[in-house]
């Protein structure tokens, strides 16, 4: 088997798995809409260059315990950042909504969507900041400040894709901008400040 038809299939794969969880409490996609987000997934999975590769935050954390990103949180929501193949400057991920995080039926609760937002765009800053340092492992870095913007209510039985964007930056911190897409549609859009903190800080290093 070529190294193409191998990533294809691993493709398909990860499309398959995906809509194999994308049953909620007995609420469905229906036949007619499988094959739409099959063709949406892949086209998703395939833009990403670094898929079937570790996240940034497997990577760099693995022992990371946060809610929002840690590997190593059994309950969180495993966020997996990763360079856009477009631009690896842009970071993307896809997040798989569970009944858990609901607001109520069909609709993901925004707590849960600024979550997403707000480590996501963490990751892009200090992703970009390593970058800009030539460091080999990214500084630690907190929220300064966010804010989002729901812009319309998120469907909890579909895939939703995250990418976010560095705006501005200064030595020791970066402005970042992100979205949340479902089927293509931006439903939140957020906006924070990210610093690097130092090492007497609580959170240094601490990822």
């Amino acid at each position: 088997m070529t190294a193409a038809a191998s990533s294809v299939d691993s493709r398909n794969a990860q499309t398959g798995q995906i809509l194999a969880q994308s049953s909620w409490g007995g609420r469905e996609i229906d036949l007619l809409n499988q094959e739409r987000w099959r063709t949406w997934l892949a086209a998703i999975l395939g833009t990403m260059s670094t898929v079937g590769t570790p996240s940034l935050q497997e990577r760099f954390a693995p022992e990371g315990r946060c809610f929002g990103c840690g590997p190593a949180n059994p309950l969180g929501l495993h966020v997996g950042s990763r360079p856009s193949a477009d631009d690896p400057a842009v970071l993307v991920a896809t997040f798989v909504p569970r009944p858990e995080h609901e607001a109520f039926a069909g609709v993901v609760n925004g707590g849960i969507l600024g979550t997403l937002l707000d480590c996501h765009a963490n990751w892009t800053a200090t992703w970009h900041l390593m970058r800009a340092r030539g460091a080999d492992r990214p500084p630690t870095t907190v929220t300064l400040e966010y804010a989002i913007r729901m812009r319309r209510p998120t469907p909890s039985g579909a895939p939703l894709e995250l990418r976010a964007w560095v705006v501005d930056a200064s030595d020791d911190r970066a402005t970042v901008e992100a979205e949340i897409k479902s089927g293509g549609t931006v439903t939140a859009t957020g906006r924070g400040t990210f610093v690097a903190v130092k090492p007497d800080h609580p959170a240094y290093d601490r990822w």
